[in-house]
């Protein structure tokens, strides 16, 4: 059986570094991708892939490479839906786990906060990342990490 990977939307991912703490007390493999400027690491667990500039491209990769039991990190409400039709365990950078049962629901919050946007109702001004944030990200991979490793792929 092989061991789940741990695929991160990571333009603008603000929780790069503890997916690497987690991924290396579990042994798993991090696949970092974006349109630019990942940081390289020496760590052969770590890979970087870098797309092309395109509109959706790194969304795109991760949705054709997750699998049964990945494990995927984003904060991209159409792409979490997309990774969950193929099986994977897949959570925002806050920590929010998306589950089959709950993506319809975030998909219509989505078009709904965009609607505001639009029509000047919502300024769409996101609450900043801290702390509790990153500690109750931490919990939930943990969470997953440890429900893919007992899951048989």
């Amino acid at each position: 059986m092989s061991k789940p990977a741990i695929l991160v939307d990571a333009d603008a991912c603000p929780v790069k570094d503890e997916i690497v703490k987690v991924a290396e007390r579990h042994g798993l493999q991090v696949t970092f991708v974006a349109n630019s400027g990942l940081r390289p690491s020496r760590d052969p667990m770590i890979r970087n892939v870098i797309v092309s500039a395109g509109f959706d491209a790194a969304d795109d990769w991760i949705a054709e490479n997750a699998g049964l039991n990945d494990i995927v990190v984003t904060a991209d409400i159409p792409l979490a839906a997309r990774t969950l039709e193929k099986g994977a365990l897949t959570l925002g950078p806050t920590g929010r786990i998306f589950t089959t049962e709950s993506i319809g629901a975030a998909l219509g919050m989505r078009e709904l906060n965009r609607h505001l946007r639009e029509t000047g109702e919502s300024k769409g001004y996101n609450a900043a990342f801290g702390p509790r944030d990153r500690s109750f990200f931490l919990q939930a991979l943990d969470r997953l990490v440890r429900q893919a490793l007992r899951t048989p792929g």
